[in-house]
């Protein structure tokens, strides 16, 4: 035992000159939102302010109650007023004398004046997301106690700074909101580093280093920290140049992002004196004019979102879990890209691409104002120092929407070493047009029917329940096959909810302007979060009807870039809704490279076709849950054959006044206008179900004329006469002893195009307290975005929330629901259910809060009524288009038919209980 304790400690003493040698990182703030540290502060304007106190470092003022909450198109009497002084004392070994020390921050809102022991650190910092650094080494007190002061400017003092990150579309925020930490070096050590590992397995770098150092060794690990391979560098007068060739790497793109480590040994008479490592993907990017954008030598297409750096709690200070968590969250919608809007993001973030997998456009900030060019000089090459490394980054964004200071443009090739291509969001750059929220058939001679690679870096708007998935699919299909699109970006990822401390914590998104996200500010997920999932999975499966002659196969195509199918997994379940019960098994995956087809074989058991659905799961390789498809077996009319009882032994009565026909059978009353065939008062022994005024012909015409009644087989019929002008539409209500009613419906909309097709009843909505249904759900549709729900049993509690809105309760309860089977609607004491024996219907619960934008773009429409059952729905637009210029499927319902003949007549059946049990 005493033998091993001595090797112990001879171990350790040989890793000592190691150990010395790396990079101390000593944090002075927290590294994130969730360890922060308390400083010293005071804020000279807004709440809080004119008093000495303490504050979390990093943060955002605000959001710890100081200062004024300011989204950036407000007029702000304080602008230039409100600023924030720190005070933080740490402590300096002695020992660290003879180092090198750099006093680092990561990012500060938004002029940094920086002072060390009551001396300035260096020139003034503006720019609010780059970290910079200062050599502090001569104005440290060794051995004793050190005050660091810095007085942060929420707003810049440089008005180009104003111009390019404060009067944004965003919460503009103040504060030292990154991390701040003191960087430890040898005397002899290497200042930074730029790389370039590419796909052919060249290897290039650029190491600065202090004169001293005479050699240097660059060695690669795997992923298994084994070498892959080692060179020297050549000694430059800035430091050292590294070329080498390595045979076979492992390429990085974001479906296996493969990382290797290098190590940088800077050597002065042949003594290690630093070490440095960096993480390194080998892959190459280039643009090729009229063609595309190719990692690797694929072309690929972006599935692509904005993100902003944002919580509700923290403002834009974010911890490596919450980087973490937007990077899953992005590749779970199975996205491959993200933008960063409208600034460069933390460093972790970065990270989290890497070794996650996402394609990044990293953004120089400016939001329709730019730097001035010594300005974006200075801060370019701050972002470029920072971030280059990353593998991740394959694209550079010079600004947005108009704020491009096209000086700086020859910098970025200058200062990349992969030289990457560079956009201008929002125009034809480069040959790379992006302009953004463009229409579906937008375009003469240019965008889509032009020579550019057309790739939007925002559209469809998301504000509210509009644009993401709501017109997607359109887009997709149509970007899909387009070999001169490279895809595009989402606008954006998530709402934002300002956490406000001055109204009594509640979450704040400055009206509908921070309302864009496909999920909530605390990453509530929105319908088009699972509408995005299904339409961008990389196994596209085509469409297929299960008819009793299925023989388990379907048609696949991967729209992978790297992927063969063979790497993932499929699963298959088949469910009896009713009882719960299922079988399930597994798919032999097939063999199909990307951007090829071929066909899955389900081996299913003999009695499939007794139960209700198939679903097809397939999952990824890092077993991450790609696409789920439910499929019916059973069709309404099977379903309904099963639920409604047509035959009993009640009796069925009846008596008139006037116009008003009540019919009493089992525990049932109704009342119908024999005038106009709707259905008027509705009780049982519980009480009144206030269902009534209906059915209702939306966008057509109520012309049932001259209902009869008769008896036949023991039931009570009401039908109505068809007339080929006067009264083309037809209804028949039929009454079963058993208490059922039956209600047969033909009708023709009065309308060549028609924002909904079918029939509405009134319901009070303060009545309902819930619904449970058998059909597409969880989430409501529209007409331009069907996919992501699944057919199943569903339950919904009542609310009355709105996407995009406190209190960001999903799913919603009010809206479009497709594909309805049957619906139990629940009152405080009573319920009634409504059975369909007609495909393809829609039930409509109520109407959303109606929603408006100045363009009138982003209006949902709803017919007159409570509860409708549709046969065509209204689609959806966004704050940037209107519906039917988002494609085919916004566009709305189409039905012609001049001979208004019984045989041309749309049909539905319906079937209603109204017992109450």
């Amino acid at each position: 035992m005493k033998q091993f304790g001595y090797l112990i400690i001879a171990l350790q003493i040989l890793l000592l000159p190691a150990l010395a040698q790396q990079t101390k990182k000593v944090y002075l703030s927290g590294t994130g939102g969730d360890d922060a540290v308390n400083w010293q502060f005071f804020c000279t304007a807004g709440s809080n302010a004119g008093k000495w106190t303490t504050i979390p470092v990093p943060s955002c003022w605000e959001l710890q109650g100081f200062g004024k909450y300011n989204y950036g198109f407000a007029k702000d009497s304080m602008r230039g007023k409100e600023s924030g002084l720190y005070k933080y004392t740490f402590d300096v070994p002695a020992s660290w004398k003879s180092n090198t020390i750099n006093l680092v921050f990561e990012g500060v809102m938004t002029d940094a004046t920086v002072k060390v022991n009551g001396k300035s650190a260096g020139v003034i910092h503006q720019g609010a997301f780059y970290a910079f650094k200062y050599d502090i080494s001569a104005l440290l007190h060794y051995g004793k106690k050190n005050m660091l002061e810095v007085k942060v400017d929420k707003h810049s003092a440089n008005e180009s700074v104003n111009a390019a990150e404060r009067r944004g579309d965003y919460w503009i925020f103040g504060g030292i909101f990154r991390p701040v930490w003191l960087e430890v070096l040898p005397a002899t050590h290497i200042r930074n580093t730029s790389i370039n590992a590419a796909a052919d397995g060249s290897f290039a770098a650029t190491v600065a280093a202090t004169p001293q150092g005479d050699s240097l060794v660059a060695t690669i690990y795997d992923h298994n920290n084994q070498v892959f391979g080692s060179t020297t560098g050549h000694k430059t007068q800035e430091g050292f140049v590294v070329n080498a060739r390595f045979a076979s790497p492992v390429l990085w793109n974001p479906e296996a992002p493969y990382r290797y480590s290098v190590t940088f040994s800077l050597y002065k008479n042949k003594q290690l004196q630093h070490n440095v490592t960096e993480h390194v993907g080998f892959r190459t990017v280039e643009l090729k004019q009229r063609d595309g954008i190719y990692v690797n030598g694929v072309k690929v297409k972006m599935k692509g979102v904005n993100r902003h750096s944002f919580r509700p709690e923290t403002g834009r200070t974010l911890s490596r879990r919450n980087s973490i968590e937007d990077v899953q969250l992005i590749k779970d919608m199975n996205m491959n890209a993200v933008r960063m809007s409208h600034y460069p993001p933390d460093d972790h973030f970065l990270d989290a691409c890497d070794s996650l997998g996402l394609f990044v456009m990293d953004e120089l900030a400016g939001w329709h104002g730019h730097y001035d060019t010594p300005t974006g000089t200075k801060l370019l090459k701050e972002m470029m120092q920072h971030d280059r490394n990353h593998p991740s980054i394959v694209m550079w964004a010079n600004g947005n929407e108009g704020g491009h200071n096209r000086d700086l443009d020859s910098l970025f090739y200058a200062l990349d070493p992969q030289q990457r291509p560079l956009v201008h969001p929002w125009e034809l750059f480069n040959g790379i047009e992006t302009q953004h929220y463009r229409e579906y058939n937008y375009g003469i001679g240019n965008y889509n029917d032009g020579p550019e690679i057309v790739m939007p870096t925002e559209f469809l708007h998301g504000q509210f329940d509009g644009g993401h998935g709501a017109g997607l699919e359109d887009y997709w299909e149509k970007m899909w096959h387009d070999p001169l699109s490279a895809g595009g970006f989402l606008w954006d990822f998530a709402d934002q909810g300002v956490l406000r401390k001055d109204l009594h914590d509640s979450l704040d998104t400055d009206k509908q302007r921070g309302a864009d996200g496909i999920v909530g500010p605390h990453h509530e997920k929105e319908a088009s979060f699972y509408s995005i999932k299904e339409i961008w999975s990389p196994v596209y499966i085509g469409r297929r009807e299960i008819t009793p002659g299925f023989d388990g196969r379907f048609t696949l195509e991967n729209r992978y870039h790297y992927t063969n199918l063979q790497q993932c997994k499929f699963n298959w379940t088949l469910r009896r809704l009713a009882s719960g019960q299922t079988k399930s098994g597994t798919a032999a995956a097939p063999d199909i490279a990307p951007l090829q087809q071929s066909a899955l074989q389900l081996n299913l058991p003999a009695d499939w076709g007794t139960y209700d659905v198939l679903q097809l799961q397939v999952w990824d390789s890092h077993d991450r849950e790609l696409t789920l498809h439910t499929y019916p077996i059973r069709r309404p009319a099977q379903v309904a054959a099963d639920i409604v009882s047509l035959s009993g032994n009640n009796t069925i009565s009846t008596s008139q006044k006037d116009s008003l026909l009540t019919i009493a059978v089992s525990d049932v009353k109704l009342t119908f206008n024999m005038n106009s065939g709707l259905l008027t008062t509705v009780s049982n022994t519980k009480g009144d179900i206030p269902f009534a005024a209906g059915p209702i012909i939306v966008e057509g015409t109520n012309n049932f004329a001259k209902l009869s009644r008769r008896e036949e087989n023991g039931q009570l019929i009401l039908e109505s006469d068809f007339h080929k002008k006067e009264a083309y539409n037809t209804i028949r209500w039929t009454i079963y002893p058993s208490g059922w009613i039956k209600l047969d419906l033909h009708y023709f909309p009065a309308a060549y195009f028609s924002n909904y097709v079918g029939a509405s009843f009134n319901f009070p909505e303060t009545a309902v307290t819930g619904v449970t249904y058998m059909g597409d759900g969880p989430y409501r549709v529209w007409k331009n975005r069907r996919k992501g729900v699944q057919l199943g049993v569903w339950n919904k509690s009542y609310n009355n929330t709105e996407t995009g809105e406190y209190p960001w309760v999903y799913p919603e309860f009010k809206g479009y629901h497709a594909n309805l089977y049957w619906a139990q609607f629940h009152m405080k004491d009573n319920s009634f259910k409504v059975v369909s024996a007609t495909e393809n219907i829609f039930l409509r619960l109520f109407t959303p809060a109606w929603k408006t934008d100045q363009w009138h773009n982003y209006e949902p429409l709803f017919p007159p009524g409570d509860i409708s059952f549709l046969q065509g729905i209204s689609s959806i637009g966004t704050k940037t288009q209107r519906n039917e210029t988002t494609g085919p499927m916004g566009m709305k319902n189409i039905y012609y038919d001049y001979e208004k003949e019984p045989s041309r007549a749309l049909s539905m059946t319906l079937y209603f209980d109204f017992s109450g049990k």
